[in-house]
């Protein structure tokens, strides 16, 4: 088993660097920073909505952080569990800041402060899950490498204005996580909040790319930019509420293997209604008979 998991971190750092290589450069776009809502509505800070719109992750991040240490609230067992909440939620509360101070003027400097606490959440959650559904000692022997990976994946891109390593570390968690949500079996109840917090995120991203469209649809009431800040505060709201409600679960089958269970039992409530339904026409039918 060792020995697998040694292959398979060789693997994925193998095709990493091959992609480095056979992949082209992909440089930041300045019309990135042109955001459809530019509006300066009130107190003098530009971009509101934009701006106050993050205000929502310093709340769920401080709260969350709170909850990780009041009177063991979210119950977390394993060390390595609350150093990964701990990074998670102040990378949230972080974003809150550094995304606020992006947006109040938008350019590639500033744009370092908005993605760095993003990264530390995404790489923290990504060890979180390890620890969860995978192996508790590697889960939280990654956890360092992880959040340091995603710190250099923005050094990266700011000094060779190449965004490959960070899209790296920005979507394989975004497609690995829901995928080991659904196949792995978990340690807690209440997984599928995963999925709910996965749908939000990209919920966040195709806000984000349509920013202008959503701009001109809503009458230039409120902006696709805007929408992915809250779309995404919702990510850290979900996995707040998930943290608080969940239990250990006993009978620890994954998603899939639940939701197959069910298919067959809405298939089999299916055909005994069916067959009710047949044995009462049948009855009815001899009863009709044997009256004439």
């Amino acid at each position: 088993m060792e020995k697998k998991r040694w292959i398979a971190a060789g693997a994925a750092l193998i095709i990493f660097v091959v992609l480095m290589v056979v992949t082209p450069k992909i440089p930041q776009a300045e019309e990135y920073h042109d955001f459809a809502d530019q509006r300066n509505l009130f107190f003098g800070i530009p971009n509101t909505l934009n701006v106050i719109s993050n205000i929502p992750f310093f709340f769920v991040g401080i709260i969350g952080l709170v909850l990780c240490y009041w009177k063991n609230y979210f119950q977390l067992s394993l060390q390595g569990e609350l150093f990964g909440w701990t990074l998670f939620y102040l990378g949230v509360a972080a974003v809150g800041f550094g995304s606020s101070y992006y947006h109040l003027n938008p350019n590639d400097a500033t744009l370092v402060w908005d993605r760095l606490p993003m990264t530390v959440a995404f790489t923290s959650i990504m060890a979180i899950f390890i620890i969860e559904r995978v192996d508790e000692k590697k889960g939280t022997i990654s956890l360092l490498p992880l959040v340091l990976a995603g710190v250099l994946s923005i050094m990266y891109w700011r000094y060779f204005d190449d965004l490959r390593p960070y899209a790296v570390v920005q979507f394989v968690p975004c497609i690995v996580i829901p995928i080991m949500a659904i196949i792995i079996p978990p340690m807690y109840t209440h997984s599928s909040y995963w999925l709910w917090a996965a749908g939000f995120y990209l919920l966040a991203k195709v806000a984000e790319a349509i920013d202008k469209p959503i701009y001109k649809w809503t009458h230039q009431i409120v902006s696709g930019h805007t929408l992915k800040h809250l779309f995404a505060a919702m990510v850290p709201v979900f996995l707040t509420l998930m943290l608080a409600k969940r239990t250990i679960e006993l009978d620890r089958r994954s998603l899939l293997t639940k939701w197959k269970i069910y298919m067959v039992e809405v298939k089999e409530r299916r055909f005994k209604s069916n067959s009710t339904e047949t044995s009462l026409d049948v009855e009815y039918t001899a009863v009709s008979t044997t009256t004439e």
